[in-house]
């Protein structure tokens, strides 16, 4: 299990002691861009940390919200990507078909990225129908480190708020993160694998 935060303009200034990954809110809506994820992701990064970014997610223009996000985060290659489904500041929420809408949108334009869904407990139980995820679940549920209260397959697990956001990532090993990042890594890692399962093959029928 991996350690990591995700901070927000909020976050002037955070400790990477210990830490493989780090989300950083990129952009909500239209409108807003976070003002100091450069300098945040910066800091990730000189920490040899695993940098992800995040777009909270306003109901309506959602291709539109898609570009906004890829276009003014400050992402680089196999950085990962997720959106933040919650209900907004207006109490409102985006539905589970402009959720799913939107994790197309970006991995269409993003496609050396993984695509993320951040929610919490209450979203995927009660408001998701379609356990669309992207690329893997974020899923926020304050109790136990890596033990969050849902029967599906997560990769980060949000597990508490105070004094910051900490999570856990479902890996081995940052280089196992690393490598999944990286989605045409991980289909070379399972085309050498599959190659290995054929020549192990042929090797057998070769002694027999």
């Amino acid at each position: 299990m991996l350690h990591g935060i995700d901070v927000s303009s909020y976050q002037s200034t955070f400790d990477t002691d210990g830490l493989a990954f780090i989300f950083i809110k990129a952009t909500e809506g239209r409108s807003y861009i976070n003002p100091k994820q450069t300098s945040q992701a910066s800091r990730a990064r000189k920490a040899g940390c695993v940098v992800g970014f995040y777009h909270f997610l306003w109901p309506g223009n959602i291709a539109a919200q898609a570009s906004y996000f890829v276009e003014k985060c400050a992402s680089q290659k196999h950085d990962l990507l997720a959106v933040d489904w919650e209900t907004t500041g207006s109490g409102t929420r985006a539905s589970n078909a402009e959720k799913d809408r939107f994790i197309r949108e970006v991995k269409k334009l993003r496609p050396t990225h993984r695509v993320m869904l951040y929610c919490n407990r209450n979203f995927w139980l009660n408001y998701d129908t379609t356990s669309y995820a992207g690329d893997g679940l974020w899923i926020a549920d304050y109790v136990t480190a890596g033990k969050p209260r849902i029967k599906a397959k997560w990769r980060i697990h949000q597990y508490t708020d105070s004094p910051l956001d900490k999570d856990v990532a479902n890996f081995s090993s940052k280089s196992a993160l690393q490598a999944w990042a990286d989605p045409s890594r991980a289909a070379a890692t399972a085309d050498e694998e599959a190659a290995d399962v054929v020549e192990a093959a042929e090797d057998g029928e070769g002694r027999d």
